[in-house]
């Protein structure tokens, strides 16, 4: 306590030390306009070099006004298409940073999703058609490429994003409601953010820079001119900025970019074939740790890297190459972020005991995706369906099922829509007929069935319903 005393009392002191001695008359301050190049602390030579490597996206898409009755042939036929049947435009925009001299674009998925239109407009106002090289929901990253160019654009480098550390200074650029570019300052507030929701990867940098509408696929630079993040959401009780910004690591958008530049459709990421569960505080107590962290294996998928790595049910990962894991969030970002080929050496504890693991860093094994969308008059009118494989139940976060039909989109407004069909069901049965590819799908739905039994798989349960009859 008089420990705690002293240093209170040389804090004040100080102060009044400070205080005094301002006050006193041989300390009177001279106000005077500073000489040209007195004063130089600006972030300006950070901004004009970064700056011409941040875009505008314009995205533009037709929405119909459509009833699905109007597709109903015998609804065509007795009642014609009603009057005002037509379509609008919705339009959206966002922001985005070249990153290949090309003209290779990277912005946020949902800013161009479902658009039959893009556009890039330059810092130097002028603007260019942009067509969809990659788009990963995953992450929420798409990268675009900048049409009918043959010029030689600026970019902007990547950071080490995992070199970031809180306190640090960044600067958020992009163009927040369409008033145009504009570049806002700030410190990054957290690190590793994994409540934010708007991906599968929840590992976000957080910033009180003023991020807003429209900054979305933004650039985040540090101190360097480097990008260190993709900005991609706020909190907020507004829709304004409350200095609550979250942006996509540096490293998984290096990922997305060298997928697109590999000519791939898709990202391809490492598979560990393993579900994972978080720890909580009995959990930690039951494994006598000191606090609840690290990604708790819940079970192995046979065949799969970590069956063959000799990972068990009740093994704690808390490192990834020696990079600690609080969380399975953290888990999942720092494999996802390994390149493919080699071993990534897992931090593993066993009954007690340390140890490491290596496991081989290869993508799931994928099967012919047989991908249609439904048109013919049943409940599964309007869904886009696939074959399932250890790939795609990889890629929409399905445990424990490697086969079957599942579900990746639904048309808005479409029947399908209406009752409720959502991406990641899997569809098991149809009127008692099992179903195992899109094809027994696509048979059954034709069947003109007046009623219809349907068994799906969603969330790990098990759903019956019935329409119709």
């Amino acid at each position: 306590m008089a420990l705690k005393s002293r240093i209170v009392g040389r804090v004040l002191v100080l102060c009044g030390a400070v205080m005094l001695g301002l006050a006193g008359p041989s300390f009177a301050q001279t106000r005077r306009v500073p000489a040209p190049g007195e004063v130089q602390l600006s972030y300006a030579p950070i901004v004009q070099r970064v700056a011409p490597a941040v875009v505008n996206v314009y995205a533009a898409k037709v929405v119909q006004n459509r009833n699905p009755l109007f597709d109903d042939p015998i609804f065509r036929r007795f009642f014609g298409v009603p009057g005002g049947a037509g379509s609008q435009v919705q339009r959206s925009l966002g922001s985005g940073v070249i990153v290949d001299p090309s003209g290779l674009v990277v912005t946020n998925v949902h800013v161009i999703e479902g658009a039959d239109d893009i556009k890039v407009s330059l810092a130097d106002k002028r603007e260019f058609e942009a067509t969809v090289v990659l788009k990963d929901p995953r992450s929420d990253l798409a990268v675009l490429r900048i049409k009918d160019s043959h010029e030689r654009f600026p970019v902007l480098d990547f950071a080490n994003s995992d070199q970031l550390q809180v306190g640090d200074v960044v600067l958020a650029i992009g163009n927040p409601f369409g008033v145009g570019q504009t570049v806002t300052q700030g410190i990054v507030s957290a690190l590793a953010r994994t409540q934010v929701g708007v991906s599968d990867y929840q590992f976000f940098i957080q910033t009180d820079a003023a991020i807003n509408p429209g900054n979305s696929g933004g650039a985040l630079v540090d101190m360097s001119g480097k990008l260190i993040g993709i900005n991609t959401a706020i909190f907020s009780r507004s829709g304004g900025s409350q200095g609550v910004g979250f942006a996509i690591p540096a490293n998984m958008v290096r990922v997305v970019v060298a997928s697109a530049k590999s000519g791939g459709g898709a990202v391809k990421r490492p598979w560990l074939g393993a579900k994972l569960q978080a720890v909580t505080p009995d959990i930690a107590d039951s494994l006598g740790l000191k606090r609840p962290a690290g990604a708790l294996i819940a079970n192995v998928q046979a065949n799969s890297p970590a069956a063959r790595a000799g990972l068990k049910p009740g093994d704690l990962i808390v490192s990834v190459d020696g990079q600690e894991v609080d969380d399975p969030n953290a888990f999942d970002y720092r494999f996802a972020t390994q390149p493919l080929g080699g071993n990534a050496q897992l931090g593993v504890q066993r009954g007690g005991s340390e140890m490491k693991v290596a496991v081989a860093l290869q993508t799931a094994p994928d099967t012919p995706r047989d991908e249609i969308t439904i048109k013919a008059r049943s409940p599964f009118f309007g869904a886009k369906v696939a074959n399932l494989s250890p790939a795609l139940a990889d890629e929409l976060q399905l445990q424990n099922i490697e086969s079957g039909v599942v579900i990746l989109d639904v048309d808005d407004g479409s029947y399908a829509s209406n009752l409720g069909f959502q991406r990641g069901d899997v569809v098991q049965d149809v009127n008692g007929q099992h179903i195992n590819k899109t094809a027994d799908l696509a048979r059954v739905s034709e069947s003109g069935s007046r009623s219809w039994r349907i068994t799906l798989l969603r969330g790990g349960q098990r759903i019956s319903v019935v329409f119709g009859g």
